[in-house]
């Protein structure tokens, strides 16, 4: 009985030790499973494009740092390029030019001074003329790149310089696209018996208009190709829209009325 009872102890004794070992091996195993997981993994929502309602998509921290670094890397600098030098912002100025001048073209010229890097590291400044052929037909906003020809900087390009064309304000025209527009004043008495009244053109010409119609007040003449040149159709010009401003008495006698109110009864 003792011989089999040290046996059975021996047998039970291995079995627990047994136990012991494959629960101890298995704990082990699930922490550095979950260890493993925990590093390698992140959850974060996303939407999903089978309902509305939220699912969740696994994530590695590697694919997370990626994108992370993709972001940092879209921030570049404006205007830099692959060589490391700095473009900065263009320099602009305004030209004015009249509407003669943009109807019939010219030359303009605008005087620059920009800052110059000498071989010393030092900075001193030198002039230069720049010419603009103005093209007929040109409008406001017009822009005219000359490319380097601003200040230098240490590190970066030498400034663009951007002319903008700006029109000045005519005392009898206004421009609207490729068309004039000018008002005339007309006694009412011209208004309502015809006339022919001498118009005045851009560029100090006059023409002869005959006016048979009944003139009213805003009454407007459309005169075919006398406008600003067409820049996409050369050798087309726009109209001149002449608007009728109507000069009516400021005083009138009774006998004046009276007639006035017989004519007009009879005309009507």
């Amino acid at each position: 009985m003792s011989s089999r009872g040290c046996c059975l102890c021996r047998h039970r004794s291995f079995d627990s030790s047994c136990f012991r070992s494959i629960i101890s091996a298995t704990r082990n195993a699930s922490r550095k499973i979950d260890q493993a997981s925990s590093k390698s993994y992140d959850f974060r929502p996303t939407p999903s494009s089978w309902n509305r309602s939220t699912s969740f998509t696994m994530a590695s921290h590697s694919q997370l740092n990626s994108r992370n670094a993709s972001r940092r890397g879209n921030n570049v600098i404006m205007y830099s390029n692959s060589s490391g030098m700095l473009k900065p912002p263009p320099i602009e100025k305004k030209l004015e030019c009249t509407l003669e001048e943009l109807c019939y073209g010219c030359k303009k010229n605008i005087m620059i001074t920009r800052d110059v890097l000498t071989d010393t590291g030092g900075i001193v400044q030198e002039e230069e003329l720049l010419t603009i052929n103005v093209q007929p037909g040109w409008k406001k906003r017009t822009t005219i790149t000359f490319e380097g020809k601003g200040n230098e900087r240490p590190g970066a390009y030498r400034e663009d310089i951007i002319c903008i064309i700006s029109e000045k304000r005519h005392e009898l025209f206004r421009r609207e696209g490729d068309d004039l527009e000018l008002s005339v004043e007309i006694p009412l008495v011209k208004a309502l018996t015809g006339c022919t009244i001498l118009v005045p053109l851009l560029g100090g010409q006059h023409m002869n208009l005959t006016l048979d119609d009944i003139i009213y007040p805003r009454y407007e003449k459309i005169i075919p190709g006398q406008g600003m040149p067409i820049s996409s159709e050369p050798g087309k010009r726009g109209n001149l829209k002449i608007t009728f401003l109507v000069q009516f008495p400021t005083q009138l006698s009774s006998s004046q009325r009276s007639e006035i109110v017989r004519i007009l009864q009879d005309s009507s």
